[in-house]
């Protein structure tokens, strides 16, 4: 297993395609800038695939449903380019997430590809109002999955995912040392909600996050008109980190990629010895609510 791993967040914009030439031109660019830079792991935002609804013209494009619909029908090219770029780069890649139709609505699917092809993919778990109430978008149903890679294990907690600690906590307990964070939010404050989760859980469970979001403006992509953020990585704030949790990070709607490298021995040492113990101690908060909560009334 590899210890030292180099891993690549995007701040990544979408873009009209004239055909899905155009596609795989601008993800060829993107992956070759990545692995030039020495990157392992590449981590693209969540619904980065929606930019494949343009291939369906304006009006589809611009529909909620008609650009669920196209997205989805490109997924096997899209699913054979990225294989295709891992194989060729030696790289593993967490794609840009997007509809799939498991069923009569779309789950929201972000896959990892490795040198040797597609590992396994990832659902996101709990929905946004706007997910549930207008796309429709619904929740996967066979929970988390942990990639036992050459890199170390992975785990993928999409956007709002990020927000709820139990799923994180049930990856790391599995043994989890990254987690993936990919991001679409419109919002300052829904970037920063990403942004805090994602860095509460790398606290929590004492390991990497990376947060990949989508960036700029879309008028044309019904969904993801406005896209705000910055790509970033955290740790623990603890020995040998820094004292920010801030590994990396870019420039607020800068397109392009914000690498680090990290060290998965300093991960475990950081469990193992840590100033602080948060992953060996959570299990104390279970002793600590074994009783109700005293009610103090002001005297």
């Amino acid at each position: 297993m590899i210890d030292q791993v180099t891993i690549a967040a995007a701040a990544y914009p979408l873009d009209w395609f004239a055909g899905f030439a155009d596609y795989e031109a601008k993800i060829t660019g993107w992956v070759a800038d990545a692995a030039g830079q020495g990157a392992q792991l590449l981590v693209f935002p969540e619904y980065g695939a929606m930019e494949l609804a343009s291939l369906g013209g304006a009006a589809v494009a611009g529909d909620l449903d008609g650009a669920l619909v196209e997205v989805a029908r490109h997924r096997p090219a899209a699913d054979a380019l990225h294989a295709r770029l891992a194989a060729a780069h030696g790289v593993y890649i967490l794609g840009a997430s997007g509809p799939v139709f498991a069923g009569s609505r779309p789950v929201n699917r972000a896959t990892l590809y490795g040198p040797d092809g597609v590992i396994g993919h990832q659902d996101k778990q709990i929905m946004t109002r706007f997910e549930r109430d207008d796309w429709q978008v619904v929740a996967g149903t066979d929970g988390m999955a942990l990639f036992d890679t050459a890199l170390g294990k992975i785990g993928v907690v999409i956007c709002y995912d990020s927000e709820f600690p139990l799923l994180a906590r049930a990856l790391a307990k599995a043994g989890a040392e990254i987690l993936l964070a990919p991001s679409c939010t419109e919002t300052l404050a829904g970037f920063y909600r990403v942004r805090v989760g994602a860095m509460a859980r790398a606290l929590e469970n004492q390991c990497v996050a990376v947060h990949a979001p989508l960036v700029g403006a879309a008028p044309w992509c019904a969904g993801c008109e406005e896209n705000t953020g910055r790509a970033s990585l955290y740790g623990p704030p603890d020995s040998g980190w820094p004292a920010t949790g801030v590994l990396a990070e870019g420039d607020f709607g800068a397109p392009g990629w914000v690498l680090a490298t990290v060290s998965r021995a300093q991960i475990a040492q950081t469990r193992a010895d840590g100033v602080v113990l948060n992953m060996q101690h959570w299990a104390e908060q279970a002793h600590r609510l074994s009783s109700p909560v005293r009610q103090v009334p002001e005297t």
